[in-house]
């Protein structure tokens, strides 16, 4: 242990523009590769790093001190680590929380994440935010191991050949297999989890990535869920008569998602209410007639400021997308409900003809506020009307 800490394992990020930073190795050892991304959030490292939005993506934590608080088993908004790497400038050398199981770097190599930290990741996010989101790679080295300058030269080659977000169809690599019911509810201090034994409303969510909170939270408002597959098509979602769709966030772009727009547009036009999130919100749109397009770094954080435009109301939100809704190609019966503080972009949307909506950020949180949960809550409603 004194050792490491005297001569901790090498680790560099090198991004596809030759640029390479040099830090220590925190995870396990090896190589990663992945679309290098920026997250301003202070706290949920641990729910970052299990959603799986961010599959095929290399995160850097912008706030300085990362793993503080350890690692709780409840904390988890997947089976596993999806994020393809970490970046952060400082790991402390203790955690401290009540709830906490395991450290930050133990977690890590328990999951065999290649992570690197000690590098100025405010360097780093400026060059992300001045030349956009490109590809990295992040290698870690084994104690003892010296880092020479043709394995610096090979993670440059790896990095320039990982393939371009735009273009890659990745709901239905996150996706699970096979259907299932979900009944837990949110955790509470004290209690833990719950669960749902009276549901009011059976809610058919599509898994495109979906994180558990979202799940949590609908069972949390009477509903019974049934989560099913990616590429369940539409005709097997009526046989299981649901009193709504909730569509899933998840990664990737979503306009090679022909499967989910397809299935997104027939539901929409039986009038069943349909809910969308994040990757979910885009297939709405698409399903709809509108265009999506990718952003130059996209917005990754927990204090986006995003204003509804029926209530004038402002609401911090958790955002986690790199790609958007072109808000100019909306067609006559898709009218804009949100749109974001920080660049303008159109953060929802709501049919006009049929009882369907989405939202682009994360009104579950997990981690970030909840000033949009009230989303949820909307469903239910238009659940009841129906």
């Amino acid at each position: 242990m004194l050792a490491d800490l005297l001569h901790p394992p090498q680790a560099i990020l090198a991004l596809a523009d030759g640029t390479v930073f040099r830090g220590q190795s925190i995870g396990a050892t090896g190589q990663t590769v992945g679309e290098v991304v920026f997250n301003t959030a202070m706290s949920g490292y641990q729910e970052i790093l299990t959603d799986p939005s961010y599959c095929k993506q290399i995160v850097t934590l912008t706030y300085p001190h990362i793993g503080s608080y350890g690692v709780s088993d409840e904390d988890v908004e997947a089976a596993k680590v999806h994020a393809a790497g970490l970046v952060i400038k400082d790991l402390p050398l203790r955690a401290s929380n009540f709830r906490s199981g395991r450290t930050l770097d133990q977690y890590l190599r328990d999951e065999g994440t290649v992570a690197i930290a000690g590098l100025d990741t405010r360097r780093l996010t400026r060059v992300l935010r001045t030349k956009g989101a490109q590809n990295g790679c992040i290698l870690a080295l084994p104690a003892g191991v010296a880092l020479t300058q043709d394995l610096i030269d090979d993670a440059v080659a790896a990095a320039q050949a990982a393939p371009s977000m735009s273009g890659l169809d990745l709901a239905k690599v996150v996706s699970r297999t096979e259907s299932e019911a979900w009944t837990q509810t949110e955790w509470k201090l004290g209690t833990g989890y719950g669960t749902q034994t009276a549901p009011k409303f059976h809610v058919v969510a599509y898994d495109f990535g979906v994180k558990l909170n979202i799940l949590r939270m609908l069972a949390e408002r009477g509903c019974e869920v049934t989560v099913v597959p990616a590429q369940t098509p539409a005709s097997a979602v009526f046989d299981l008569e649901p009193d709504g769709v909730f569509l899933s966030n998840g990664p990737g772009d979503p306009e090679p998602c022909d499967y989910a727009i397809a299935a997104t547009a027939q539901l929409i036009e039986s009038g069943i209410p349909v809910f969308g999130i994040c990757l979910g919100h885009q297939i709405l749109a698409l399903a709809s007639g509108a265009k999506t397009f990718k952003m130059k770094f996209g917005h990754h954080g927990a204090n986006h400021p995003v204003k509804d435009l029926d209530s004038g109301r402002v609401g911090i939100t958790s955002q986690n997308h790199g790609f958007a809704v072109d808000a100019d190609s909306l067609p006559a019966n898709l009218r804009a409900t949100h749109v974001s503080l920080f660049d303008g972009t159109l953060q929802g949307i709501a049919r006009t003809d049929k009882p369907a909506f989405s939202f682009q950020g994360h009104p579950e949180a997990s981690p970030g506020p909840h000033d949009i949960a009230y989303l949820f809550d909307h469903f239910v409603s238009l659940m009841n009307k129906s």
